[in-house]
């Protein structure tokens, strides 16, 4: 009976959310081999069986399987049923930090590409109200990588004025927080983080090689000086499965 209302929980799931059955299904079946719910070296249950537990077409199920498949986690055998080969990495998880400290630090063997540069940029509509905007910006739109693969996309926004302040070569190294702390004549004043949970667009899942509609989460970083002004803002997405927060509460 437990099975039967799980089974009725999953249907519901699905026919509520707009993201398409099948990366919902991936999403779905990766998480059970997260768990140990579907261990390495298990055989997972028949394309018919899956397709009658989550009330879909046995199409919908194989497509959800290439997902998976093209990931490396799971192997299909003719005659012999699929099972799980490899459980998702979580190496390439990105800890975001909740502290000033924390955010001035870069990650371990990552890599920042320059994806687009331009100057005379406005800011862009943001969360919050802690500062005034600069007449002008440099927009860099920066793509953050590990063992290649991306796990970040960033917008940052500098004020023009200081911009010959930071060393060129900064851009490509240090995190968008680490580009304006402790620039000669600006005090950092007031500084926030706003993180929200979110989907991937066609464009975000192209450059960060995932699927329409995986979970990513949108972290907004402002950053005020003694002026009150807004010297630099960064709009960051994370992939979602290789990013975690952890807050220290006491």
């Amino acid at each position: 009976m437990t099975g039967m209302k799980s089974e009725n929980a999953t249907v519901k799931a699905l026919q509520k959310s707009n993201v398409s059955r099948y990366i919902q299904l991936a999403s779905l079946f990766r998480q059970r081999i997260e768990t140990g719910e579907w261990d390495v070296g298990d055989k997972i249950p028949t394309v018919k069986e899956l397709a009658d537990q989550c009330g879909v077409a046995t199409m919908t199920i194989r497509q959800s399987l290439d997902i998976l498949e093209k990931e490396g986690l799971i192997e299909r055998y003719r005659a012999k049923g699929t099972f799980v080969v490899e459980q998702p990495k979580r190496d390439l998880w990105c800890e975001v930090k909740t502290d000033w400290t924390g955010l001035l630090i870069a990650r371990d063997n990552a890599v920042i590409e320059i994806l687009g540069d331009e100057l005379g940029a406005q800011l862009p509509r943001h969360d919050g109200d802690i500062g005034n905007a600069a007449p002008a910006y440099r927009h860099l739109k920066r793509r953050h990588s590990r063992d290649d693969q991306a796990f970040l996309l960033a917008d940052v926004y500098v004020d023009e004025r200081i911009c010959d302040l930071i060393p060129e070569e900064n851009y490509t190294k240090v995190t968008a927080m680490r580009l304006v702390a402790d620039l000669p004549g600006q005090t950092v004043v007031n500084a926030n983080q706003i993180v929200t949970i979110g989907a991937a667009d066609l464009e975000t899942a192209s450059q960060l090689n995932i699927s329409i509609g995986d979970p990513v989460a949108r972290v907004q970083r402002t950053v005020v000086n003694q002026n009150g002004d807004i010297i630099m803002l960064a709009n960051g997405i994370y992939r979602g499965d290789m990013m975690k927060i952890e807050v220290k509460l006491r």
